[in-house]
């Protein structure tokens, strides 16, 4: 009976020992069999690597490639009106005349509204009459804007293309600190009628501005700023910022805003740092400020880098407005847009004193 146990015992003994080698076996056999895979397949997985990684460069590279008014496809070959905001005058002056050069089978032609001054407003109301192919502005579109386009058929779009900022600008004589955002709507709301009443001398405020439907630029923030409020009986009314520039040398309580870029450089003017509050105002030039003395051997230039980075309270952003009728308007709309939007255009654009969008 021992026996018996003792050979049951020994047999079990080798079938464990049998069973044990069998298993480490496989699992040997398993592991040489994915070393062999692994060693095989790593080529191919470092060349699929290498493939990504060669196609995400390309990517970059077309991404980063610097593109021209040349580049630009879709261009139409035809004679084009176009008109608007007065503060685009350099990009007209500069930006426009380089593209005609590199493309002279693009010719545009600035139209003055005939009834009205020109601003973005005369600009975008002549679109819509179908006196422009395309319009320039220093606004966005408004509600009224997009419904009159409804009603005719088409609708228009805004693309953006540059920045600029508003300035406030004042008689050289005023000694004033600066203004809030807010101050400078109650003036021209005619709630704030002195001078003294924003730390300046005892002096009556004559605010000059655009008539609201010219109007090139806006200092209320949208729309409904502005329903039901209508600007003081004290504001007088001015053709262009040329006029305005004019009639502020002559009036010592005089205020105007514009576009900074039109009226920081002039010498005859005087523009004040704006804030959302009166502890932390921003300059519309770079500092240190030119006096009327050393102008015009020198100028202020607009403050490029507190409009990029958003600190500067009022910013006008530049929009091409086009005319979405599935027509030449559409097709020049478009190709305007796409040519200040190359390298070179958004180049031209900071040459002209704007700040570009890439």
């Amino acid at each position: 009976m021992d026996n018996t146990n003792h050979k049951k015992a020994l047999i079990n003994s080798e079938i464990a020992l049998f069973l044990r080698g069998l298993i480490i076996g496989k699992v040997l056999t398993l592991m040489v069999i994915g070393g062999l895979l692994w060693w095989l397949l790593k080529p191919n997985l470092s060349s699929r690597s290498s493939v990504d990684s060669s196609s995400n460069q390309s990517f970059n590279r077309v991404s980063s490639t610097a593109s021209n008014f040349k580049t630009v496809t879709d261009v139409p070959n035809a004679a084009f009106n176009y008109g608007g905001s007065t503060a685009w005058a350099s990009i007209r002056q500069l930006v426009d005349s380089q593209i005609q050069s590199d493309r002279p089978e693009l010719q545009l032609r600035y139209v003055d509204p005939v009834n009205s001054s020109p601003g973005s407003s005369s600009g975008i109301r002549m679109l819509l009459d179908g006196k422009l192919d395309f319009a320039q502005s220093s606004r966005p579109l408004t509600d009224e804007e997009q419904a009159i386009a409804k009603e005719r058929g088409f609708s228009l779009e805004q693309r953006q293309v540059g920045m600029d900022g508003i300035a406030v600008v004042v008689n050289p004589s005023l000694k004033v600190s600066g203004l809030t955002v807010d101050q400078l709507r109650q003036i021209y709301l005619g709630r704030i009628t002195n001078w003294n009443q924003v730390g300046g001398p005892n002096l009556p405020i004559t605010p000059l501005s655009q008539r609201p439907e010219d109007a090139d630029t806006v200092i209320f923030s949208s729309n409904s700023d502005l329903k039901g409020q209508a600007l003081g009986s004290n504001v007088q009314y001015v053709y262009s910022t040329t006029e305005a520039v004019r009639q502020l040398s002559k009036i010592p309580g005089a205020v105007y805003y514009a576009s900074a870029r039109s009226v920081v450089p002039q010498c005859s003017v005087k523009a004040l740092p704006l804030g959302q509050n009166s502890g932390q105002l921003i300059t519309p030039y770079r500092e240190p400020m030119i006096s009327p003395e050393q102008c015009p051997r020198q100028r202020n230039q607009l403050n490029t880098q507190a409009i990029k980075d958003g600190s500067y309270p009022i910013i006008a952003n530049l929009f091409v407005i086009i005319k979405q009728n599935k027509g030449r308007e559409e097709q020049i709309g478009y190709a305007y847009t796409k040519l200040l939007l190359t390298d070179q255009g958004q180049k031209a654009i900071e040459q002209a004193g704007f700040v570009g969008v890439h």
